[in-house]
């Protein structure tokens, strides 16, 4: 059993950003609010500047389209451009979640991984078990509403899935698989990627499909037509500010 008390948690911060040093303060002040059993630690971002480097040295590259629909041959997806006016912001963003989780494999401890603009909404109690249940690796916390597409539809699957799980088993099911909200050839993934844990064998999957695919929004990439074992709680544990994004 993992010890929650000890749970590592980081939040993917740009030094000196004054939007992205404010929302760390208020992600920590709700943190602290709700009483949760952890600290929650800056991670430095990389900046859009040091994004050619860091591919140098990671040895990868990108591999997503900045206009337009294409069709993905080796994975069969349909990957579609994101709104972005700076795209080495966006490569950036990516980036520094892909560093985390190749200090999740290597810590080979479990990491809760949130952006700056994330925020706690209740206490994310023991009695959730997330970390314990060895049916998912990695294991959203954010609300559907507000932070992905098709919300609503997300919103009721999820909740059609847990009371299925009722009515099978005795005991209350806490996480439920990521449900699907669009065609199979659409990645489809958490309600946002602010607020995720991942454990070791989520973070060595992703970090090979970045391998193999290319380096993709982490949001596309961490999607469940390549990445098993994927959940998302059934309570609403975080929700972002909703504050100016720094990649859009």
């Amino acid at each position: 059993m993992v010890d929650r008390m000890s749970l590592t948690a980081r939040a993917i911060v740009i030094e000196g950003h004054q939007a992205s040093e404010s929302g760390y303060d208020f992600l920590c002040s709700s943190s602290n609010m709700v009483n949760n059993a952890f600290t929650v630690e800056k991670y430095k971002a990389i900046t859009p500047e040091k994004v050619e480097a860091e591919m140098v040295k990671l040895k990868i590259r990108w591999n997503y389209p900045w206009q337009g629909v294409q069709q993905d041959l080796a994975t069969g997806l349909k990957k579609s451009a994101y709104p972005t006016t700076n795209p080495l912001a966006r490569i950036a963003c990516a980036i520094s979640h892909y560093k985390i989780w190749k200090v999740c494999a290597a810590l080979n401890e479990p990491i809760l991984i949130m952006e700056h603009d994330a925020f706690f909404t209740q206490t994310l109690k023991p009695y959730y078990n997330i970390l314990d249940d060895k049916r998912f690796d990695i294991i959203g916390l954010n609300t559907p509403l507000g932070n992905t597409r098709r919300a609503q539809t997300f919103l009721e699957k999820r909740n059609a899935a847990q009371d299925l799980s009722l009515q099978r088993y005795p005991v209350d099911i806490d996480i439920v698989p990521v449900p699907t909200i669009d065609n199979f050839d659409v990645p489809q993934g958490l309600a946002g990627n602010s607020a995720y844990i991942i454990k070791p064998n989520g973070a060595r999957n992703l970090i090979v499909a970045v391998q193999r695919y290319g380096l993709w929004p982490n949001d596309a990439i961490m999607c469940k037509q390549l990445i098993p074992r994927m959940g998302v709680t059934h309570g609403d544990f975080t929700d972002t500010q909703k504050i100016a994004s720094t990649t859009t």
